[in-house]
């Protein structure tokens, strides 16, 4: 788990990075360039999550095929970056006409485009602070995601273990957020294995 921008998650040099980075992104990108911003958990962040699932639901109706809270503000007691992360299953991610001009009339941003990772797209929200994740049905991202989310919610001692994890490494200089998320991925892959979730190479179904 460890796309921050999702969870699958190398921190490599410049200016590999950059290019990585760029590659992917839809428009200007800025780099970090200082250390990551946690903050305790909010208990407002579930009520942030539902207004930003029913702003999704209104704009695709049942196009929406899954609306998920995942990453770290979905898991009480966690800190995190105040950035609500959000799991979109449409039928088909790659379909972007299907629904990125809906999802933009109602303020959202395409920002990440990823065909070579299973059609993954990125969107930013217009006035939370949100990444929404798209992926298509069948993707082994849906049951990482949300296992890693439920493994922790009921785990404490993995929690913690993560919780220790992101404060360690969130007051390092980074260059890009991405990097960040790529430098927890031991940490995610044996809390992963533990509770069982497919490893970050696994397949989509649909595919």
């Amino acid at each position: 788990m460890s796309k921050e921008h999702g969870p699958t998650w190398n921190v490599a040099a410049q200016p590999d990075a950059d290019a990585r980075v760029q590659a992917s992104a839809v428009g200007e990108i800025r780099p970090l360039d200082g250390p990551i911003e946690l903050a305790e958990y909010d208990p407002a962040w579930p009520a942030w999550f539902l207004r930003e699932a029913a702003r999704v639901r209104s704009a695709l109706g049942d196009r929406a095929v899954m609306v998920e809270h995942v990453g770290s503000t979905s898991v009480p007691g966690l800190v995190a970056k105040p950035r609500i992360d959000i799991l979109l299953i449409v039928p088909d991610s790659a379909d972007e006409a299907g629904y990125v001009p809906d999802l933009e009339g109602v303020g959202y941003r395409l920002v990440i485009r990823e065909p070579d990772w299973h059609e993954h797209r990125v969107f930013k929200g217009p006035d939370t602070d949100t990444n929404i994740h798209v992926f298509s049905p069948g993707c082994s991202e849906i049951e990482r995601m949300v296992g890693f989310r439920d493994w922790l919610r009921t785990h404490a001692a993995d929690r913690e273990l993560y919780a220790a994890a992101k404060r360690d490494l969130a007051g390092r200089t980074w260059r890009w957020v991405q990097d960040y998320a790529d430098a927890k991925t031991a940490i995610v892959g044996e809390i992963m294995a533990r509770a069982g979730l497919p490893g970050p190479l696994a397949e989509c179904r649909t595919r």
